[in-house]
């Protein structure tokens, strides 16, 4: 039987993890109720969150008795219980290519455009250095340019339709289209992007909270 049990997402808006699941949550229709937590609000290292994520980090997924975490996790979760088959395919061969990008997002593009944008947005202005952010954008550059090879064959990260490979993704390059730096123009991905940005849920959890 589905846990029709409300669901409560632990995390700030302004992460991009938390930023994943909201907006997943939107585009399957789901209500839910968001509580600050990490970053400037803390909370994520006290022993009632740890409890639940002993990673101490954000977001956490509530749903009934249910606790998941891993922003990626959290993604697959929500598709499976709530039966998004086309967001995340049932068959096999499709959901290697979801699953593919998801974790390629999670090992190799989030580390470098963590890295990039806790150097510009999250450091005082008077510590920054350009030598270590031009060191970042061109690792960011260097994925984004893999990435526009893909897209140059594929609509969307999973095929031909948007699936939370997309979700995961996207975050982030709203994050490298965003950031004041100099970068390589990728028209393929500059196409598939503006696609995400005519998605209302995108907009509101993504775009319109900026970078902070």
């Amino acid at each position: 039987m589905m846990n029709t049990s409300a669901l409560t997402v632990l995390g700030r808006s302004n992460s991009s993890n938390v930023q994943k699941v909201m907006w997943l949550l939107d585009e399957i229709e789901q209500p839910c109720v968001r509580v600050d937590v990490g970053g400037q609000f803390g909370g994520n290292k006290d022993a009632d969150y740890l409890a639940k994520n002993p990673n101490g980090v954000v977001p956490t997924l509530i749903h009934g008795e249910v606790v998941v975490w891993e922003s990626n996790t959290i993604l697959r979760y929500l598709a499976n219980r709530f039966c998004a088959g086309g967001l995340y395919p049932n068959d096999s061969i499709g959901r290697s290519w979801v699953d593919r990008w998801m974790d390629w997002q999670l090992s190799s593009l989030g580390p470098a455009n963590r890295t990039l944008f806790q150097r510009i947005i999250r450091t005082p202005v008077e510590q920054r250095r350009q030598d270590t952010i031009d060191e970042a954008r061109d690792q960011n550059a260097e994925l984004f340019c893999l990435l526009d090879r893909f897209l140059e064959r594929s609509e969307y990260l999973g095929g031909a339709s948007f699936t939370i490979a997309d979700i995961a993704v996207g975050p982030l390059a709203y994050r490298w289209l965003t950031l004041p730096v100099e970068r390589p123009h990728f028209p393929h991905v500059k196409r598939w992007y503006d696609r995400l940005c005519e998605r209302e849920a995108f907009r509101k959890h993504v775009v319109e909270v900026g970078l902070s």
